[in-house]
């Protein structure tokens, strides 16, 4: 099955410049982004705290919420909407209290400064401060493994300078899904980092097809430029990145508007990084292989 007939002549390598520029301006921008908000956004995973999901029966406003929680000390607490209006998510920083002691705590305050009785507790959460710093770690840890791991397969499935590329166009595209979620201030957990994994190994397969038409291309190389190559073998791949990509995307916008509160943020990772993804493995993983080759080949100064 292909999307487009016949094969394209698109000169992806006479657009590199503007490329790389957008890729530069999107990096700068969650670097920057994360750097003025001093860091990720940590859910309750990494953070540390209690979360308190409660369900009313008619729309309550923030304010009164919060107002409500001032009698009991918890004031400063983190509160959202959660799915419906009629559900509100709050999160505390540390909480010594057992779990049903904070749920009532929190009832209880609530319903008598707001003159309500029918609140219910949906859920109570708790993750101490070090098991929050344990998770942070390996959820690093992770990431790093799945790179070195990919390091070694593709060197040894391709060349060291392949792998190199692949894991540049990776770092790519996690830096810049990480921005979204600064920009936007949505939460980084554990669930986001199941996200990433996946992104990575997404971007990966598709690089993993450019680079495979790229090197049977190479090995019939005649007085054609690297360059070259690297704009057939990506125009011959095109129907089957853009049909791969479009049907990935069909399904994730799907969990994105119809799946839910729950996994909101986990399908929106994927759709930034679904798009980003694919947009590396045409330009900035190939694009390495082109600035490898020209500074291999460069004359060495006596």
């Amino acid at each position: 099955m292909e999307l487009i007939k016949g094969e394209t002549r698109v000169d992806f390598m006479g657009k590199i410049k503007g490329a790389l520029l957008f890729s530069g301006l999107l990096i700068l921008i969650s670097i920057a982004s994360i750097a003025v908000q001093g860091g990720l956004k940590y859910g309750i995973d990494f953070a540390g705290g209690t979360l308190v999901q409660l369900k009313f029966a008619n729309p309550p406003s923030v304010d009164s919420v919060r107002n409500g929680l001032k009698e009991v000390g918890l004031g400063d607490s983190t509160i959202q909407e959660f799915g419906t209006k009629n559900d509100i998510l709050i999160q505390l920083e540390g909480s010594e209290d057992q779990l049903q002691e904070i749920g009532s705590r929190i009832t209880q305050a609530l319903e008598k400064s707001m003159g309500v009785t029918d609140i219910v507790v949906e859920r109570v959460e708790m993750v101490g401060p070090k098991v929050g710093q344990d998770l942070r770690e390996k959820a690093l840890l992770s990431i790093v493994y799945a790179l070195i791991g990919i390091i070694i397969y593709i060197s040894w499935r391709f060349e060291f300078q392949y792998a190199i590329a692949a894991i540049i166009a990776l770092i790519h595209d996690v830096v810049i899904t990480m921005g979204a979620f600064s920009v936007l201030d949505k939460e980084f957990t554990l669930v986001i980092v199941a996200a990433f994994l996946t992104i990575i190994g997404y971007s990966l397969n598709d690089t993993i097809v450019v680079f495979d038409r790229i090197r049977e291309n190479t090995r019939r190389r005649g007085k054609e430029s690297l360059a070259a190559h690297i704009n057939t073998s990506i125009n011959q791949t095109l129907s089957r990145t853009l049909l791969t990509s479009g049907t990935t995307l069909l399904v994730v916008l799907a969990l994105f508007f119809l799946g839910g509160e729950i996994i909101h943020d986990f399908s929106f990772a994927l759709l930034v990084g679904i798009v980003i993804g694919t947009y590396s493995s045409i330009f900035i993983a190939s694009v390495f292989l082109v600035f490898w080759e020209a500074r291999s080949h460069r004359p060495k100064k006596a």
